[in-house]
Formats: structure tokens, sequence, C-alpha cells
């Protein structure tokens, strides 16, 4: 990843609970795990020794289990907890060693955090929760009705700017808490558990309005869950922690593809990875099925009932039934033609045309090269996995 991608950079960050950590830390350098410092100092490592970075502009989801440290990391990226070790820098900026006026001005100016509770205040209107943010900062008044209004016709409750939360649903209440958020006009938006407390389908709602808002504003999201539902569907990529640990890092495809230990993979079981996969991401390339049309006859391999006729550009001309002989061994079936499998085709929508087909999927980009081809056995194996 390039510097200049990166938004946030967290570098070998530890917090440790307890009134002496400098003990716990000297005890972590010399190898002890967390369920050791616990059990002789009664400090507890909430995290340990993590180092990554979120890029401009992406929706970066921290997950993991009850007491993994999701909800501490998210914490001290604000400093609402400080760090025990380690650095943040923010747009190459170290939040860090900020003093504690510098830190209020990033956390006003920087950073908006929507929490799992609303947090609004009763005997305010919609206007007014939205704006109070803006109002404590010392904005004037005309320019922070302008802010809120405008934050909550983005959220979809323009119009509402004089009922009360009592007036609201759960999910209007949470779109306020997003709208007050929003109307900073945050460099990154930090969210906590933000949609848990929500009814299932108000809070498909609601990621579906966050997906929305990012990609129309480009905003950058670092979103806490303990859903993998949740985070597959909003996240770019996913940060899973175990112990305080991060575990591993990837888009939602990479942690299904390749989970890093028997803790991530344990998030998937039972999950349906035919609707996150795409067939690039299964499709294999094996150069000896493939045949480049120069006014020669297709020779294959012997054994290999198929092949696949690609011009000079590696575009699929057709797909060649070996065991033909003579005129019929350029007959070739048009896949391509009539119903195209892409790299970016979900999984999901290739099982029914694999099971149609007497030949592999050939699978190709949207210039219509060959990227390669998708068996049954491939899709069986790559769904008895998840």
């Amino acid at each position: 990843m390039k510097q200049a991608d990166e938004i946030l950079s967290v570098n070998n960050i530890f917090k440790v609970f307890g009134p002496n950590p400098d003990l716990a830390m000297q005890m972590l350098r010399k190898g002890a795990d967390k369920h050791e410092i616990f059990s002789k100092t009664g400090h507890v490592v909430g995290v340990f020794d993590a180092s990554f970075a979120v890029k401009r502009g992406e929706i970066f989801v921290i997950m993991g289990l009850s007491g993994s440290g999701k909800s501490t990391m998210v914490r001290l990226f604000n400093r609402l907890i400080e760090p025990t070790s380690g650095s943040i820098h923010l747009n190459g900026r170290e939040i860090t060693g900020l003093s504690d006026k510098e830190l209020l001005d990033v956390r006003r100016k920087e950073m908006g955090m929507v929490f799992q509770s609303f947090a609004l205040m009763p005997h305010m209107s919609v206007l007014q929760n939205t704006a109070f943010g803006l109002e404590i900062a010392g904005v004037a008044e005309q320019e922070r009705t302008r802010r809120a209004r405008e934050a909550l016709s983005q959220v979809g409750l323009g119009g509402h700017e004089h009922s009360y939360p009592h007036q609201l649903s759960g999910g209007m209440q949470q779109r306020v808490g997003l709208a007050r958020a929003l109307a900073n006009d945050p460099t990154i938006l930090l969210m906590d558990e933000a949609f848990s407390a929500l009814d299932p389908l108000i809070r498909s709602e609601m990621q579906g309005e966050l997906i929305r808002l990012q990609a129309e504003q480009q905003r950058t999201i670092i979103f806490i869950s303990h859903d993998i539902e949740e985070a597959i569907r909003i996240g770019h990529r996913i940060a899973i922690m175990e112990g305080g640990k991060v575990v591993q890092i990837g888009t939602p495809q990479e942690l299904i593809n390749q989970p890093a230990n028997d803790y991530v993979r344990t998030f998937f079981k039972g999950f349906d990875s035919s609707r996150v996969l795409k067939a690039g991401d299964v499709a294999e390339f094996d150069p000896e099925l493939v045949c480049r049309v120069n006014g020669k006859a297709p020779r294959f391999r012997a054994g290999v009932p198929f092949g696949y006729l690609v011009d000079e550009c590696g575009q699929l001309l057709g797909v060649v039934d070996t065991a033909a002989d003579g005129a019929a061994a350029t007959d070739r079936y048009s896949l391509h033609e009539r119903q195209p499998v892409y790299t970016d085709t979900p999984l999901h929508e290739v099982l029914d045309i694999a099971a149609t087909l007497p030949y592999p999927v050939p699978v190709l980009d949207r210039e219509g090269a060959l990227k390669g081809t998708l068996s049954k056995n491939q899709l069986l194996q790559t769904l008895s996995r998840h």
C-alpha cells in the first residue's frame, strides 16, 4: 500500500488495563502472554502489538468475539482510551502525543463517532440534536443549522427537523446519530456496533444507507462489528481480532479463501460463501487447455476432453470438443456469446450454468479474454470448505 493511500496508521499499539502497565509491558517484551500477565499481576491486555493501516475512502471493519479488543481499539483511535505503547498517525500526523487542546481539536474536526446507543437529547429537536456537536465547537447558529439540515437530508430525514426523539423509530433515531457525526464533515467516521441494537430489517436498511453514503462521498469509515454477515456486506476490508491481537486483515474473499487459522475459519462456518466469492476467485488457468488460433488445427494433449480457442489477444473464440474428429473438431459451444461468465460474476450465479454444461465454465475478463475455467469439482470443493 502506498503511504499516500493511508489515512490512519496504527504502529505496534499495546493497551494494558491496570495500575502498573509498565510492569506488564516489561513482561510482554520478555515473551509473556496475556494469560500469564493476568494471573501474575491482575492486569488485562486489551490490545496486543497491533499494526495496520486504513486506506483513504474505504469501509474498514474491525470484528471479533466479545472481549477480542475491537471496541478498545476504536477508542484508542480518538484517545478516549490512552494507548500504553505505540503510535497512531492520522493523515501523517501522530495523534498519540497531542496535548488535550490539540486532541479536542482533532476530535471536533477530524473524527466523528457513532455509538450503539443513540445518545440523543430527549428535550432537543432532531435539528438541535444534529447541530449539538457544532454548537459545542462554537460554530455560529446560521452555519450549524445549515450543516445540520444538509446532514439530515443526506441520511433521509429531511422534513423531520422539528420532531423529537420519542417521535422517531429506532432506525430514525440512529439516522439522527449518524447525521450528527456527518454534520461535522469528519475525515474519519468511527462507528462502534452502531446498528446492533436495531431490528434486523432496520439494521439491513441502515447498512444499505451507509454503503450509499460511502459510495457518494468516498468517506473513510471504521466500523466495529461482531456480525460476519454485516462485516462482509459493508466492509471493503475486514480485520479480525482475537484476544487483543489482529489475527488477519483482508477482503471478504481473501478471508474466506485463505483463513489464517481456525479462529478466522469459524466465523465463516455455515456462511454461504457463494454470495461473496466471484468466479475469478475460484477459476484456475491451465495453459495446456488453451490453443491460440494461428491458422493450424488446434492440438491438445491426450486425455483433455475440451479445449479453449483464443485469438492473439487472448479473447475466447470457442470451446472445442477434442474427441470429435474431422470437421466436427471445429464445432464450438457458444457459451461466451449466450451467457458469459466474468471474473466478477458472483459465484452463486455460476452454479446453474456449471451444472448444465458438459465442460468447465470459461471465465473471462470484461474485455473477453480467457482468465481461467471453473469445473463442477472446483465449485463443490470451494463450497464444501465453507
